[in-house]
């Protein structure tokens, strides 16, 4: 047999799946026949222990009945009041005779033993009858299953009345073989009637189990039971059972007595075998025929699909002329596949078309897409090189529409975008310009053939029909948009150095805010010095180039140091000082403020950790950004440099400023209250060049205002400037705040600055920034001025406020 070809194989897989199927079958009905044969034969067990309880009440309340009859006899009464014990024991005998019971007594209302058919009862049936006797009482009989000389017996107590009680009749069954032979002939079950031994050992009483496995049933049990248990399997010799073993009484000497009622589970499942027999056959027939039929089939399916091999061999050559015809009858799925075939052939250069569209137009708006664009953008630089003119595109990116579709859905906004590109189709003045939607809210028009002027006009005209507003589903939206130009040959030399500096350009529109932006060279040596920055930026952090500068802070009225400002210069090790102007603002832009607050936090935990050691106690101001406040890291960090320094939070004074609050009120106050609970000061720094100034400061957890030295710098001449110092200090002390003039340059300014009341001062005049390892230095050095309690110096009179 040739395995390659698929007849055969067809053949091999129908033969193994019906073996497996036929194999998986009878082993899930084996399974199953056992699991439902166990499931019943515990059905059975349960129903037979309830029936053997039945049979027990039924026995008890027979022999009650009798008892009770021999109580009412005339006679027997006359024998019991005249102490006839003859008569009495003799009534007994024959009474007990006639029901069959083999114990009976009559018990005296002194509770001893009057007459029995016992020559001498057993302590056990004495103390047994006795407790039944007190359960029963004078008006009312109790029957109860008690262990007598290693036996089970049922015994009942009646009550004599002449009319009082006179006396008990005691009357006993024994639970023996006809008991549970009966049980036997109810149930179909096999009844075992076990006590156990002084030793633990269990005895056999009563069993309809053959005597071999009777015998061998005591060693079986568990020596001991606390409640009835359910055995699923016991093995008697050949036989399996599934056993229930159920306690009857338990003795005053600790004997038990159990009944256990078994059902064989080869008897259970042997009609289920003869079952599986016939199953076994029928698979046998099943797979010999299904042989035949595999081998019919399969040669069926396979003469058509070597024809429509060869089909698709032509079909992949890119043969989509000729018909297919594969001569099949009827209408099963070879045919259909057949005319599939057929009808991929003819769709295949249908969607072969379709991908080209797509490939070159975008599905929402049915514009050209990127692909294509770059296309026409090409050809037109290939013309314009021709003909030594030129050719422009402009790109632009829609302002606010990711708002838009946010807030309105995506359905919106695919809407706004069709409208969008039919607007600026609309706009188009020259014959050959086209517009194409680049990706997601971007668009590009090319105008081949154009100069500057005109392609301005055209972005000009673009701009203004934007800037219309767009009415979609009783919905009108504002958009506007960023337009970047770039020309053919001044700003590239190909298509995708045009697209590159068009979108160079409409992302410097976007960020200035400015409407047009004309590609320049300069755009771009811009954001690589920006690129190159950061990297510098990163590379200063990592190699220590930064330097912690301090500037001090005084008490206008003692003079004395309380603190200084923290501040951050750059030591390039080729380009020599930078300012903070010159990088600060790009690291506050691009993030890298965060890494360079918490460089400054740690140096100037430091610093201010060496000064408490020599004895100076000063607060140190560091200043905090945007980024800081919207960091909900920053107060983790801030106890951490405490901690490692061994520092109070009063050792730290963060200043924010009015517009970083602003960028995002919400979150910075949430980053300040957490550091206000934390015990830090917080200082609002250049305080009056804000704005909303009043509005947030009364809900900021603030300790301190600075005064701008903006105000400070001109204020012994200028009386308005002294008059905005003044009501700041005043508005500072009225909300409770310290006040710090920042720009303290002069002697007489800081007694003017004294006069009004101000806390503290910050300037040139007590000393410039300096590096921090030069701070102690100053600060032991340091004298304040002379006469400090009289101003000698004259300042301009300030109104009051």
């Amino acid at each position: 047999m040739r395995w390659h070809r698929l007849e055969n194989r067809i053949v091999a897989l129908f033969i193994i799946l019906i073996l497996l199927v036929q194999l998986a079958g009878f082993f899930v009905i084996r399974k199953a026949i056992d699991e439902n044969a166990r499931a019943s034969i515990s059905d059975e067990l349960v129903i037979g222990e309830r029936v053997f309880s039945r049979v027990l009440e039924q026995n008890a309340e027979k022999l009650t009945q009798a008892a009770r009859l021999l109580a009412s006899d005339y006679g027997f009464r006359q024998a019991i009041g005249t102490d006839d014990r003859e008569t009495i024991g003799s009534v007994l005998a024959n009474h007990g005779a006639r029901i069959g019971s083999t114990l009976a007594m009559l018990i005296g209302t002194d509770q001893s033993v009057k007459a029995s058919t016992e020559a001498n009862p057993s302590s056990d049936l004495q103390r047994s009858s006795l407790e039944l006797v007190v359960k029963a009482g004078d008006s009312s009989s109790a029957s109860n299953t008690v262990i007598v000389d290693g036996h089970l017996y049922q015994i009942v107590a009646v009550p004599v009345k002449a009319p009082v009680t006179i006396g008990w009749v005691v009357m006993g069954f024994p639970v023996d073989q006809k008991l549970v032979t009966d049980m036997r002939a109810l149930s179909s079950l096999q009844v075992s009637v076990l006590v156990s031994a002084p030793d633990g050992s269990w005895q056999q009483d009563a069993s309809t189990l053959p005597l071999p496995e009777a015998a061998m049933l005591p060693g079986k049990l568990p020596a001991t039971l606390s409640h009835s248990t359910q055995m699923p399997q016991l093995s008697l010799g050949d036989n399996e059972y599934s056993a229930r073993m159920l306690i009857l009484t338990q003795g005053a000497s600790r004997q038990t007595a159990i009944a256990v009622l078994q059902l064989s589970i080869s008897d259970a499942v042997a009609p289920y075998r003869r079952l599986q027999l016939i199953l076994l056959s029928i698979s046998v027939v099943g797979v010999i025929v299904a042989i035949f039929a595999s081998a019919f089939m399969a040669r069926r399916i396979t003469s058509p699909l070597r024809a429509l091999a060869e089909t698709a061999k032509r079909l992949g050559a890119g043969d989509y002329r000729t018909v297919i015809e594969v001569k099949v009858k009827g209408d099963d799925e070879i045919s259909r596949l057949a005319e599939a075939f057929e009808s991929m052939r003819t769709g295949i250069a249908n969607r072969e078309l379709e991908i080209r569209r797509l490939a070159y137009w975008d599905s929402l708006t049915d514009l050209p897409n990127r692909v294509q664009f770059a296309a026409m953008l090409k050809e037109a630089i290939g013309q314009a090189r021709s003909s030594g003119g030129q050719c422009h595109i402009l790109m632009m990116d829609l302002d606010r529409f990711q708002h838009v579709n946010d807030v309105l859905g995506h359905s919106f906004g695919d809407n706004l975008l069709r409208q969008v590109g039919r607007r600026l189709e609309q706009q188009l003045e020259r014959p050959g310009a086209k517009v194409a939607r680049l990706g997601g809210d971007e668009f590009a028009i090319l105008l081949p053939d154009t100069d500057m002027a005109e392609a301005m006009r055209q972005a000009k005209r673009i701009h203004q029909s934007l800037e219309q507003p767009i009415s979609i589903d009783d919905q009108t939206v504002d958009l506007g948009a960023g337009i970047g130009i770039s020309s053919y040959p001044e700003s590239g030399q190909s298509s995708d150095t045009l697209l590159s500096t068009a979108e160079v350009a409409m992302y410097v529109a976007k960020r200035r805010g400015s409407s047009i932006v004309v590609y320049d060279p300069a755009i771009d040596k811009s954001s690589q010095e920006s690129l190159s920055l950061l990297t510098e930026l990163r590379r200063a952090l990592d190699r220590n180039e930064f330097l912690l500068y301090a500037q001090p802070k005084v008490d206008l009225a003692s003079g004395r140091v309380v603190g200084a400002e923290a501040l951050v210069r750059w030591i390039h090790p080729e380009k020599g000082f930078i300012g903070p102007d010159h990088f600060i603002p790009f690291a506050e832009t691009t993030g890298f403020i965060r890494l360079l607050t918490t460089w400054m936090l740690g140096q100037a935990g430091i610093l201010c950790a060496e000064l408490q050691k020599k004895g100076y106690s000063l607060k140190f101001s560091v200043n905090l950004s945007t980024r800081d406040l919207l960091d909900q890291d920053l107060p983790a960090r801030v106890a951490d440099i405490l901690a490692r320094n061994q520092l109070s939070p009063s050792a730290l004074c963060l200043e924010i400023t009015e517009s970083a609050i602003m960028d995002d009120p919400v979150r910075a106050q949430l980053t300040l209250e957490r550091l206000h609970h934390m015990g830090l000061e917080l200082a609002i720094d250049d305080f009056g060049t804000g704005y909303s100034s009043l509005a947030y400061l009364k809900r900021l957890p603030v300790d301190e205002l600075k005064i701008d030295k903006s105000f400070v710098l001109n204020m012994e001449h200028d009386v308005d400037d002294a008059k905005i110092v003044k009501s700041t200090i005043d508005l500072g002390h009225n909300l409770g705040l310290r006040v710090v003039a920042e720009g303290l340059e002069t002697l007489p300014a800081w007694q003017l600055l004294r006069q009004m009341g101000c806390d503290q001062g910050q300037g040139y005049y007590m000393s410039k920034p300096m590096p921090g390892d030069k701070f102690i230095a100053w600060l032991e050095q340091w004298t304040p001025p002379a006469g400090l309690e009289q101003s000698e110096f004259e300042v301009p009179r300030v109104p009051a406020t």
